[in-house]
């Protein structure tokens, strides 16, 4: 396994957008977590206030560090999907058993449509 990083610093882009995840507490406080970085967290009375607090405790965070890419290269001999890789491609019974699993995944698929139909009408 080879690793290497990328000398590309992210640090250049003006803005980086983080997904942020708003929950109510139960001492009613808003709780705003950083979704990719859930230790990175605050709280306000309002969602207004809980965005600003963990919007300056981000950037507090990132004054001194920097976001860097990396790229992670796997050799093929320690690859264990490529072990079975082609094995079945003499198999004069492998499109037979796809065609058995397609059918049984469409009669499922049947089954499930009639459920939905029958508590449907049992609703109206």
């Amino acid at each position: 396994m080879n690793l290497s990083l990328l000398t590309t610093s992210h640090q250049s882009f003006p803005t980086k957008v983080y997904d942020v995840l708003i929950e109510q507490d139960s001492d009613d406080k808003i709780i705003a977590t950083v979704l990719s970085m859930p230790e990175c967290k605050a709280s306000g009375v309002t969602e207004e206030e809980a965005l600003n607090n963990l919007r300056s405790r981000l950037k507090t965070r990132l004054a001194n560090a920097k976001i860097v890419s990396m790229k992670i290269e796997y050799s093929e001999e320690n690859n264990p999907w490529l072990k079975l890789a082609g094995k079945y491609k003499d198999d004069s019974q492998f499109e037979a058993m796809l065609e058995y699993i397609e059918a049984d995944r469409r009669k499922l698929d049947d089954d499930m449509e009639l459920y939905y139909q029958q508590l449907d009408n049992q609703g109206k």
